[in-house]
This record gives structure tokens, sequence and C-alpha cells, in this order.
């Protein structure tokens, strides 16, 4: 693929589909996001592109295609929160769902031969989602769906999320899998002293962490690490609790997944931390996540969870484009 081919990211979270995109030989020009981390992380590992704080709705795409110039490729991952099951019976934004609409200004505007909206599987029971679709298809695109999963990418999690390929030059082409053999959780996971371990059943530890940790331990043996999941619709079902010689399940804005390990007075039991997250979305040792000022714990975590896997993007992208190869 040449490497003159330049793509913007809207709603670009730390930038995992620009990562993706950069992979794939894309020259990243610009990314826009309305939350502060996210911008700050984007501009670090991302200097020279644009980095743009700003809420889309406000922004003129006209204006900033005279700043810019062309561009090949619009990446988008419109707000997901209002789509997903994750948020239960909690009442959704239709405000924040309608952000999706944005992503056909900017077509309008720049033109540009092929983009790739991304988003939670969720999104296609959206009453509008049928509207977005007929005015991609009004701009002359080819519009495809997909649904892909991140472990199907040689990435260490189980992520499925849907895609929306657009195309000015034919038919978009679903990517293949390129991985037979899944990626277990045990890849990312730091067995050395970086971080500390404290007693599974230390004083105040929540009944019902023991209880899934139990279950873990009679399923597997005394000798076997595991992980703890907190939080999902399928904890329930699955007792709480994952194999390591498996993909990590899927990767939330909220702290969901401990590491628990035999030790030599009883079982020993940490939280999985971002630097580990960030290797289970897919994102390589060089990507910035530690460096940004004024980033807590909880920002990491919930700029991974947003997130989408960079070797799905570059797959993506390397379908898309190929025909200008």
């Amino acid at each position: 693929m040449s490497k003159h081919l330049r793509a913007i990211d809207l709603f670009c979270g730390a930038g995992g589909s620009s990562y993706g995109a950069r992979n794939a030989d894309v020259e990243i020009v610009a990314g826009f996001d309305i939350w502060e981390p996210a911008v700050k992380t984007y501009q670090i590992n991302f200097p020279q592109a644009k980095a743009i704080e700003a809420d889309i709705r406000e922004l003129s795409p006209q204006q900033l295609k005279s700043q810019i110039g062309d561009i090949d490729l619009i990446l988008a991952s419109p707000e997901c929160t209002n789509h997903s099951k994750a948020k239960g019976a909690v009442e959704r934004s239709e405000e924040s769902r309608e952000t999706a609409f944005e992503v056909i200004r900017f077509a309008e505007a720049f033109r540009p031969k092929w983009m790739v909206l991304e988003n939670v599987i969720e999104m296609q029971s959206w009453d509008r989602h049928a509207e977005l679709l007929d005015k991609l298809w009004k701009l002359d695109y080819f519009v495809k769906e997909v649904k892909l999963n991140a472990k199907d990418f040689g990435v260490p999690q189980s992520r499925e999320r849907l895609f929306i390929l657009c195309s000015l030059t034919g038919e978009a082409t679903k990517p293949a899998s390129n991985h037979q053999i899944d990626k277990p959780v045990q890849e990312i996971i730091d067995t050395s002293d970086t971080y500390k371990l404290s007693p599974l059943k230390k004083k105040g530890r929540a009944e019902k962490t023991i209880e899934s940790a139990e279950r873990a331990i009679a399923a597997l043996g005394d000798d076997t690490p595991f992980l703890l999941v907190y939080y999902g619709s399928g904890r329930k079902g699955n007792g709480g609790w994952q194999r390591i010689d498996e993909p990590l399940r899927t990767i939330t804005t909220l702290d969901r997944f401990a590491f628990v390990t035999p030790g030599s007075e009883g079982h020993l039991m940490r939280m999985l931390q971002p630097e580990e997250l960030k290797l289970a979305m897919g994102f390589g040792m060089d990507f910035k996540l530690n460096i940004v000022d004024g980033l807590i714990r909880r920002d990491r975590i919930k700029l991974m969870g947003n997130g989408v896997c960079p070797p799905v993007m570059e797959a993506i992208v390397k379908s898309l484009t190929v025909q200008s190869a």
C-alpha cells in the first residue's frame, strides 16, 4: 500500500483505530475527542497529528478541510455507552446516540474514498440505525456491516464489535481472520514483582469475591492461576472467574479483572493493571499510557475499555484499501 493515504479519526479516544491504521501505513492527520484525557493521550502517541479537543457537533468540517487538506479515510467510533447492554436498565441518551450522524457531515465535506465506523453490536437495534446506513448509501458509498471478534486477529481478548465499512471504490471486503489459534491472556500478565499482590482471604475482602475464587480453585485445583471477573452480564453464569489459557473476556471501562495465583501461604491476588489491559487490547509496548500528566488509573482503564483493538482496524484498513496498492 502507498504511504500517501491520509486519515482523520473522529471520536478518537486514546487512538486504537489510528494506531491500527498507522500500522497499515496510513498517515494519521488528526484526531478529535471531547474528553481531555483522551486528547492528551492521543497527542503523545501521534505527535505529527492534530489532536483536537472539542464537541464534534460544534466543528465545521469545511473549515477543517481548508486546514487539513484532502484525506482518504475517515475512522469513527461514535459514542457507544448508550447502545451497550452493559448500561443495563439505565435510560439511554438519544442525543448521545445521534452523534453517529456527525460522520455524515464530515463525509459530505471531505469525500474520503473510505470510512470505517465502529461500535457495539447493539447499535444495530437502534431505531435510527437503518437511517444512518441509508444516508451513507445516498452519499454513493458501498456499505457493508460486519461483526468481528478481536481474538480472531491475534488479540488476547474476546471482543466482538460492529464495523460499518464504506467505500467509494467498489464493494467493501470483510477482512479475513488471520489467526487460527486464540492467544491466551496469560501472555500479557506480568508475573514479575512489578505489581504487589495481597492475600486472597485478607480481612475485608468481599464474600462474593471469595466465593468466586473458591469455585475457580475447585475447578482448576490449588496450583493453577486464574482471573476473577467482576461485573458484566455473563459473570453469574460463568461463576465470576475465567482461565488464563484463554483470551480475556471483554475489557470494559470498569476495573473488572483480578489475577489470582497460588502462594506459599495461600492464594494471592491483584487487579490487572492498565499496562496489561493495553497489551490485551492489542497495542504494542510503544504505546504510551503512563506518562500523561493527570491521567489517573480510572482514566487509563476507561481509555482501554472504550477503545478499538488496533490489529482489527489494521486488518480492516488493509482490506479496504487494497485496490489502491
